[in-house]
């Protein structure tokens, strides 16, 4: 084997030597060239379907008040609980979200009751009630997931429904104390359970007479003629024949309706002078901040709309049209279910992760939901309803999520956005940039502000699949 080695001869170019340049460099041509530039980019940026599918409607004085026919039926609310160490304690204000102590103000009695529950830790598949058995203890879910078992009108077994973290069930006993319960409850998963026998409730509605008092009012609103959504009967005859004396009618309203302020969002845009002056071309400098500055503002408002405690959408869904996942993972039975629930849902809202999970489970069945067209643009769906992403619905820790379906529309009793418009120095409906002056610095300053909130007209235009479970499984 031979090997061959060039030397390089002085005064000589060898192979290993770059040849000469012969043409003005690419680097130096540069420095004369004009620079083609983008726009200032923002990753933060997102398809904001809520903002483009909510109707608007205009807030002239600032509040809108949702009017609504009494009801006397009592929402069931979540209770709460502390864990320290494997030991779990009901926190006594949420209590009240049992309908039967809603608006109960003895905060000492309520801590009694609370100390009166006893913690039961219960495995998959462990019957918590029988159907038929006395009802003589009230259970809170602490965590974990049970169902409500039923019979079929042929003997059969069928899952009627799931509790959760926070939910109550068996408080008829509070005011029935020979009642029976209707179905069966047995837990799904390993859980805590917080258990009230019905005598440790007795003893202390013979103590106190503010909560005997409270149970005959609940008993009262109970008896009361009403619909099947609990809204104050409208007394009226059909099929009548001759001369029939007809019942007297009139719609009662509700004392005191909700009320909706304008919430804001707001920065302070900050611009020194010598870059207003002197860096506008080819862009103008303020006009880009403004513009990314806007877009951050909106990506505040929806997640405000989906969040905020006060009105988001998420916060004040009511719990009686909240639905727990039969099996953990969004399945097409859980999105059937969320969407029989209401009339009219004109869209599915949920995390890409969830939809990626929807999806999952629905090639795993061999479905292939078409996709429909919103606004230009080809979106997934179910039964013909878009389910359009938003990436502000929060996933927890243990990687759970939820979907939200809504019926939308003044006219249609549904959820709808609030605004008002024609504000000073507006420069898109309901957001305005307001000139605030120059400091001492050279510094211009411009307040940035974005005015809205969100109602839900009617308690069924929002409903929520909850701990929505988009882990992708292994393998």
């Amino acid at each position: 084997m031979s090997t061959e080695t060039s030397v390089g001869i002085p005064g000589q170019a060898g192979p290993a030597e770059s040849a000469q340049q012969s043409s003005l460099s690419v680097a130096a041509a540069r420095n004369l060239a004009s620079t083609s530039k983008s726009a200032p980019q923002m990753q933060e940026i997102s398809s904001r379907w809520l903002l483009k599918m909510l109707p608007w409607v205009e807030v002239a004085g600032g509040t809108y008040r949702v009017n609504r026919r009494l009801s006397y039926a009592v929402g069931r609310g979540r209770v709460s609980f502390v864990q320290t160490g494997s030991e779990v304690r009901v926190v006594p204000p949420s209590l009240r979200e049992v309908p039967l102590l809603r608006g109960f103000a003895d905060d000492a009695l309520l801590e009694e009751l609370a100390g009166r529950f006893r913690q039961r830790e219960v495995v998959p598949g462990e019957v918590i009630v029988e159907e038929g058995g006395a009802i003589d203890e009230v259970f809170l879910i602490a965590h974990g997931r049970v169902d409500k078992i039923g019979t079929g009108r042929y003997g059969d077994t069928a899952v009627l429904g799931v509790f959760a973290d926070g939910d109550h069930i068996g408080d008829e006993a509070l005011t029935e104390a020979d009642g029976r319960w209707p179905y069966s409850v047995r837990a799904a998963t390993a859980g805590t359970v917080m258990v009230l026998r019905w005598p440790d409730f007795q003893e202390l509605a013979d103590r106190s007479e503010e909560l005997r008092d409270q149970i005959l009012a609940f008993i009262a609103d109970a008896r009361q003629p009403q619909n099947r959504k609990g809204e104050a009967e409208i007394g009226m005859s059909a099929g009548h024949h001759g001369e029939y004396e007809l019942p007297g009618a009139f719609v009662d309203y509700e004392l005191r309706p909700r009320e909706y302020e304008l919430s804001v969002a707001q920065t302070v845009l900050r611009v020194h002078t010598r870059v207003a002056d002197l860096y506008n071309q080819p862009m103008n400098q303020t006009e880009h901040q403004l513009r990314l500055t806007i877009e951050a503002l909106r990506e505040r408002q929806e997640y405000e709309l989906i969040n905020n405690r006060e009105f988001g959408l998420l916060e004040n869904a009511e719990y009686g049209q909240r639905i727990q996942t039969h099996s953990g993972p969004p399945t097409p039975d859980d999105m059937d279910e969320l969407l029989c629930r209401r009339r009219g849902t004109k869209f599915y809202l949920a995390h890409p992760k969830a939809i990626a999970a929807f999806q999952r489970e629905c090639n795993s069945r061999g479905l292939y939901p078409e996709a429909v067209e919103i606004q230009g643009k080809r979106v997934p769906s179910w039964r013909g309803v878009p389910v359009l992403t938003c990436n502000k619905i929060p996933i927890t820790r243990e990687n759970t999520t939820s979907i939200l379906a809504m019926r939308i529309g003044e006219d249609n009793q549904g959820v709808v956005g609030l605004h008002q418009t024609g504000i000073p120095d507006e420069v898109e409906p309901g957001l305005n940039v307001r000139f605030m002056g120059i400091d001492e610095k050279a510094i211009i300053s411009y307040l940035v502000s974005a005015y809205y909130s969100a109602a839900i007209l009617v308690p069924d235009a929002i409903g929520v699949l909850e701990n929505v479970d988009i882990a992708a499984p292994r393998g």
